[in-house]
């Protein structure tokens, strides 16, 4: 039926039989009895298509957004927003979705009724959390607060998480540097401060975590020699 729903009305957008769309409200507490994954398939297929905001916009008025697991008071507003932003920027769907939910139980009751998984609810979950403050920087380094959060990360696919926020923000250009962005490693090592007398275990670790906090104002610039140097200082 969800499916059925879409074909006709994906063709041509903008161009419904009244009777077909009177139809399809009626008809709407049906889709309470279709399988959340089979839901899923088709509403991805919808939300990286061209015609999303209006097929969207469609399920509200229709009053099929609630059977399918889409928070009844949807923001439309920053749905619209983020995806003429979003267009050519490959988003994954959680990415597009996301946008409608106000609130991480939007995120929740979508997976209670389409079962998402398990990586594409924490990226709901995450960009719910992080849209609005983490955003980029004013001055020469616009990138540098993502790179921080993703340097002060201790997740393996925080990176990619990142790449879909700035697609979500909109930021292009941002979204460019940061798919070229190698992340650093940290040039020294415990092995390094024993060799410069550092001998307990528990001073190596107050060390190491002061000269990373040094590499990091350092904009992760800052080379072996430079910190062993700045470690005298300390």
């Amino acid at each position: 039926y969800f499916g059925r729903f879409y074909g006709r009305i994906a063709e041509k957008p903008g161009d419904h039989e009244p009777s077909t769309l009177q139809a399809i409200k009626e008809n709407a507490k049906g889709l309470a009895g279709i399988s959340g994954e089979r839901i899923w398939v088709e509403l991805k297929k919808i939300l990286l298509g061209n015609h999303v905001n209006h097929l969207v916009r469609l399920m509200y008025e229709l009053d099929i957004a609630q059977y399918i697991g889409l928070p009844l008071d949807g923001s439309l507003e920053e749905f619209d927003r983020v995806t003429k932003n979003i267009q050519n920027l490959c988003p994954k769907p959680m990415t597009v979705l996301t946008s409608l939910f106000k609130v991480k139980d939007d995120v929740t009751n979508l997976d209670l009724r389409l079962k998402i998984s398990k990586e594409e609810k924490n990226l709901g979950l995450f960009l719910v959390k992080h849209r609005q403050e983490l955003t980029k920087a004013v001055g020469p380094e616009p990138l540098r607060p993502y790179q921080d959060f993703i340097m002060d990360s201790r997740e393996a696919n925080t990176n990619s998480k990142i790449c879909e926020l700035l697609k979500y923000q909109g930021e292009e250009h941002l979204l460019r540097e940061m798919q070229q962005w190698t992340v650093p490693s940290f040039p020294v090592s415990g092995h390094d401060l024993r060799k410069m007398g550092v001998s307990s275990g528990k001073e190596i670790g107050t060390a190491l975590q002061q000269l990373r906090d040094e590499w990091k104002k350092s904009g992760y610039h800052m080379d072996k020699e430079e910190l062993l140097s700045c470690l005298k200082k300390l």
